[in-house]
This record gives C-alpha cells, sequence and structure tokens, in this order.
C-alpha cells in the first residue's frame, strides 16, 4: 500500500495548490507593484508637471494677486488641491487657506527648494490629517525663494477603492479555488483512474495472470502507456506460452525415442527375441533411438547456446565452392540411389569469414532436407553467385513443397508441416531454428520459397571477406 504522502494523487494536489498560491501572491504583488510604482509615480509626475505649469505664470518679484487668483482659479477645476505660500515662515500667508509651513517641508526638502527642485512627497500628512501624494514647485527670483506652489491628492480614496477591489477579488479568489477544486477533483481521479488500473494489471501479471488487458481510454501518453503495458502482457503471454509448448514439445520428443529403447530393451531381456538376428535387428533399432535421442540432445544444447550470450564462432576464411563440393561429396551414393537430377553451378571466387564446422551444419541441413524430400527421378539445383558485397547460395529441389500457410513458421522452432508430406516433414522439428540462428549469427540471412507440388527454394546470402574486413 503506498503511503498517502507519496502518492501520485498529493504530488498532483501539491503541485497544483502551490501553483495556485504562487499565481495569487504573484497577483497580489504585481497589483502592489502597479500601485507604487506606475500609478503613484504616474500621479506624482502629473502633480510636477501642473504645479511647473503654473509656475511658467510667476514673472518674479513677489507673488502678485493675480497670480495667486490664478492658483485658486486652477484649483476650482483641478482634482488635485493646489494653493500658493508666498512666505514659508509665515502662517498666515496661505491662499485659500492658511497653513503653516515649517510643517509641510522639512529642512532638507526647503534646501532642495531652495536649489530650485521641485519636491515630491508620499505618506500621511498631519497637517491635513490624510494619506496624499504631493508636488512642491519653488517660485524663486533670482536666489531668493519668494514662494512655493504646493498641489496634492488625497490618496485615502484610492485606498477604500483598492480594499474594495482586493475583498472583491478575494472572494473571486476563493470562488476560483472552489471550482478548481471540483473540477481538479474529477481531472485527477480521471487521470489517475488508469494508472491504478495498469498497476492492478501489473500486479496480476506478476502472479502469473498474463491475459489480463487494461482498457486504452485515451490517445496521450497514459494511454499509450496502457497500449504499451497491453503489448508486454501479450508478449509475455506469448512467451510463456512458446516456453510451455516447447517443455512439451521436448518431453513428447523424448518420450517416443525412450519408448522404443525401453521396449526393444525389456523385449530381449524377456527373452522374446528368438535368435541372433532378431537380437541384432533390435539392437540396432535401440542404436538408432540413441542416435535420434543424441541428435536431439546436440540440437537442444545447440539452441540454448545460441540463446546465451555470447555465443563463440570460430572464424575462419573458406572457399565457399570448394567447401561445398567437399559437402556434396558424401551425398553421392543416396543420390545415385534416388536417381536425382543433381545440377551444380558455383561461383570458384567467393571466400566468406565463417565458423566451418557450423556452416558444415548449415550446409548439411539444407541438402539433408532437399535429397531427403525429393522423390526418386526429382531433381536439385545447387547455385552459388558472387555479388558486390556478398555471395548467395541458392538450393532449389522438386519436392512436395510446403503449404503457403505454413511458410511463415516453418523456422520456427519443433514446427512442423502436419499436412501431405514435404521435406520439412519429420526430424525433431529444431534443424532450421538452429540453421536461421548460426547464419544470423554469421551476419547472414536465409530465405525459404515453396509452392505445393512444386517445389522449395532456399537462399542464403552470406557476406564476402571484403565486406567483412571492412566491418
Amino acid at each position: 500500500m503506498i503511503n498517502k504522502w507519496r502518492s501520485l494523487s498529493f504530488k498532483l494536489w501539491l503541485t497544483i495548490i502551490t501553483a495556485i498560491i504562487l499565481s495569487v501572491l504573484f497577483a497580489y504583488s504585481l497589483s502592489q507593484y502597479y500601485y507604487k510604482n506606475l500609478y503613484v509615480e504616474k500621479l506624482k509626475t502629473d502633480l510636477v508637471n501642473e504645479a511647473s505649469l503654473l509656475g511658467e505664470d510667476y514673472t518674479g518679484g513677489e507673488i502678485s494677486e493675480d497670480f495667486k487668483q490664478k492658483v485658486e482659479w486652477f484649483n476650482s477645476k483641478n482634482d488635485s488641491e493646489v494653493f500658493v505660500v508666498s512666505n514659508p515662515r509665515e502662517l498666515s500667508a496661505c491662499l485659500p487657506f492658511e497653513i503653516n509651513y515649517d510643517t509641510l517641508i522639512s529642512e532638507e526638502e526647503r534646501q532642495m527648494l531652495l536649489d530650485g527642485k521641485a519636491v515630491e512627497k508620499e505618506g500621511y500628512e498631519k497637517r491635513f490629517e490624510k494619506n496624499i501624494v504631493a508636488a512642491i514647485i519653488p517660485l524663486i527670483d533670482g536666489n531668493r525663494l519668494e514662494g512655493i506652489i504646493y498641489t496634492y491628492i488625497p490618496v485615502d480614496s484610492i485606498t477604500v477603492l483598492l480594499k474594495e477591489f482586493a475583498a472583491k477579488w478575494m472572494a473571486a479568489v476563493l470562488l476560483f479555488l472552489i471550482v478548481a477544486i471540483f473540477f481538479t477533483t474529477k481531472w485527477l481521479k480521471k487521470l489517475i483512474s488508469p494508472i491504478k488500473d495498469i498497476e492492478t494489471a501489473a500486479h496480476r501479471v506478476s502472479e502469473g495472470n498474463y491475459d489480463i488487458q487494461v482498457q486504452v481510454r485515451s490517445h496521450d501518453e497514459i494511454g499509450k502507456l496502457a497500449k504499451a503495458f497491453n503489448d508486454m502482457a501479450n508478449s509475455i503471454h506469448l512467451e510463456e506460452e512458446r516456453k510451455k509448448e516447447f517443455l512439451e514439445n521436448v518431453a513428447h520428443e523424448l518420450r517416443t525415442p525412450l519408448s522404443y529403447v525401453r521396449g526393444y530393451t525389456q523385449a530381449i531381456l524377456d527373452g522374446v527375441v528368438k535368435n541372433d538376428e532378431e537380437e541384432r535387428k533390435y539392437l540396432q533399432l535401440i542404436s538408432r533411438e540413441a542416435l535420434r535421442l543424441q541428435r536431439l540432445v546436440g540440437d537442444l544444447m545447440d539452441l540454448s547456446k545460441m540463446d546465451s550470450d555470447p555465443f563463440m564462432l570460430f572464424k575462419t576464411p573458406i572457399a565457399f565452392a570448394q567447401f561445398i563440393e567437399d559437402v556434396l561429396v558424401i551425398y553421392e551414393p543416396i543420390i545415385k540411389e534416388k536417381q536425382l537430377d543433381l545440377k551444380i553451378n558455383l561461383d570458384p571466387d567467393p571466400i566468406i569469414i565463417g565458423d566451418e564446422g557450423r556452416m558444415e551444419q548449415i550446409l548439411h541441413n539444407i541438402f539433408d532436407n532437399a535429397i531427403q524430400y525429393t522423390e526418386p527421378g526429382g531433381s536439385i539445383n545447387i547455385t552459388l553467385i558472387q555479388h558486390k558485397e556478398n555471395c548467395e547460395l541458392v538450393v532449389t529441389d522438386t519436392g512436395n513443397g510446403i503449404p503457403e500457410a505454413d511458410l511463415p513458421y516453418v523456422m520456427n522452432r519443433f514446427y512442423r508441416v502436419n499436412k501431405a508430406r514435404s521435406r520439412f516433414d519429420g526430424g525433431s522439428g529444431l534443424g532450421l531454428s538452429i540453421v536461421k540462428k548460426l547464419v544470423e549469427l554469421q551476419n547472414g540471412n536465409i530465405e525459404i520459397e515453396s509452392k505445393e507440388k512444386i517445389g522449395t527454394k532456399v537462399r542464403v546470402v552470406l557476406p564476402i571477406i571484403g565486406e567483412e574486413l571492412n566491418s
């Protein structure tokens, strides 16, 4: 049982909640940044521009009544509060209402004004008892500070709006969270469900149930995972069936000759044999079945070795045409006995790199089948052709051929053609599977073409020595 804190659903929930929290914090920080660095700064700039525009009408000297009236008129028409202080050190010099100048600016700000610089302010102003954004412009005549233009905007109303906005925004966020949790729960259930199905199926496969299949509900990565799991389960099932069939075939192949050996031996021991000639016959049958067992065990050992990694081959240069002729010599008696028409056309040039013992095993299997399953009076054609990078050995016979339905499987282990007799009937059913393995281990390829009642063609392609050395 997976700890819930380590489960995928918990991790996804944690990721989603973290993303939402980070998004909310980012949105809040962005709004604060916008308010502080954009909106407030723009207010300050606008106030400085307004005050500077009014200051352009100041012509020097003592501040005139006409100038004060212009400021009052501007104050009445504008959203911001604007007033003039003609003597910053006197309490009664403020229009449109008196104000203590010393309470409005600090010594540092006064020095900036004397230097002809504008002063920007933000925060709580005790004189007005409110939060403001303000700008102060000096009115200078020569080197003398005649007065200032003080303009400000209360930000309390803006703060109230921001608080109202924040309340509505938080309500919207809360609603969004509720909706998000609802749909996320359904989405996570839909997402996790097929993964749990795969987990359950995997446990069943580990228990030996290979028939299990996971429903493919989508075409995304999880759907592909489910399909891959089904393919894997099918492959394991097929492999287990092959192993089971292989063991059954091995048991069957061993049982038959062992039954013969036991039966003939028991007959001799029980005194059923009447004379030496009959006893010799039984002993020959026992020898034949023992040889059959020996070949079967040898084939099984070869397959086992070839399935292991690595399988050692002792490769040497082989003059292929001469090698084929040497192997064919041992078949001359049976070819004459069956009156087979053997045609040989071998290109003398191909030289291959191969294991002589294994190459002889390949040729014997191919020639054995061709000769054994070609009817007396039939023909066998053996051709060796050299190409640019490889050579091609083609063995064609006029045997009964292989049914089309069986042709794709003739090189499978223990496969036998169960229909009308053909050249690939009989034997242990391991020969061609071994040949296929050996040819592939020597970087070659084998193909079989056949038509029932017409004959069979076996084509073996092997790299010649130049290609081998280059690789």
